[in-house]
């Protein structure tokens, strides 16, 4: 396996920080990967570990604001910073494999921005996977949510922890205890990305039946943070015909690190490989142990 890493610039110039996986041989495809807030890419290393060595090139960024990327921690001015700096990424990938096919995995807010982005560019992605996507009601306390909103207008950059405990992200308690002690993660959430989250959310659900993207949906029934109406949303509202959801009894919300990642890990493989096969035909109401409706 072959391991790259470097910079890029968003939109406005902010130095946006990415990494990369490669198998031996020329890869088959590309799968990208956006992580959520308070994350960056350093923690998908279950995924990466599977999947490269089946033949696919894995790139992760940092979003502006997380790990290793500039910009104050959990602070965007505009959403379309997001969806820029993303576009920006997807170039990136295509000018070092312009003939291949990309699949994007967004996990938590990384799924929103993914969801948004196929939405406005409904033929840019191969397909992409939504892993716990915070769309409706999420785990992050009212009262700071409502603070959020208010403050934004004010003082945007005002800062304030998300009050997410780390143990509602796995169940593995070793992942817990790393997650506490890595220096590039942080709980920190602004005023103005609160009130962009909520703009985009109800753009987005205004917008869902425009979706065109092949999409796999991955949630845990035990999933605090993203709660997993979310993706029952998400399942009921979209039109797309090539689409499937995963449900993960009892699990929690970062499913690559929790107890059950390696079925996890299969069923994302299994359905980049259908899609590669070219099997698009497949539509079904799948749980995690591939029993459909």
């Amino acid at each position: 396996m072959l391991h790259t890493e470097g910079t890029f610039a968003g939109k406005d110039g902010t130095s946006l920080y990415y990494q990369s996986w490669h198998p031996v041989a020329p890869p088959k495809a590309i799968l990208g990967i956006l992580h959520g807030l308070g994350g960056h890419s350093n923690l998908y290393r279950n995924i990466v570990q599977a999947i490269v060595p089946q033949g696919y090139a894995i790139y992760g960024m940092d979003l502006r604001g997380h790990g290793r990327s500039s910009g104050q921690r959990g602070y965007i001015n505009q959403w379309t910073e997001f969806r820029e700096d993303f576009d920006c990424f997807r170039q990136l990938i295509a000018t070092q494999h312009p003939v291949l096919p990309c699949f994007v995995m967004g996990h938590s807010l990384g799924s929103i921005v993914v969801l948004d982005y196929a939405l406005h560019d409904l033929d840019g992605l191969s397909g992409m996977i939504l892993m716990a996507p915070p769309l409706k009601p999420v785990g992050v306390p009212p009262l700071r949510l409502a603070i959020g909103r208010m403050v934004s207008q004010v003082y945007p950059r005002f800062t304030l922890n998300t009050g997410i405990s780390h143990k509602a992200i796995s169940r593995n308690p070793e992942v817990v205890a790393a997650y506490m002690n890595d220096p590039l993660r942080h709980t920190k959430g602004t005023a103005r990305l609160v009130t962009e989250y909520f703009k985009t959310i109800q753009w987005i659900e205004a917008n869902l039946h425009y979706l065109q993207t092949p999409i796999l949906l991955l949630h845990g029934s035990a999933d605090a943070i993203a709660l997993p109406e979310s993706s029952n949303f998400l399942f009921e509202q979209i039109q797309v015909a090539d689409k499937e959801f995963r449900f993960y009894p009892e699990a929690f919300h970062d499913l690559h690190n929790d107890t059950d990642y390696q079925q996890v890990v299969n069923d994302l493989l299994f359905w980049l490989e259908r899609h590669i096969e070219g099997d698009l035909n497949w539509c079904q109401w799948s749980d995690s142990r591939g029993i459909s409706a």
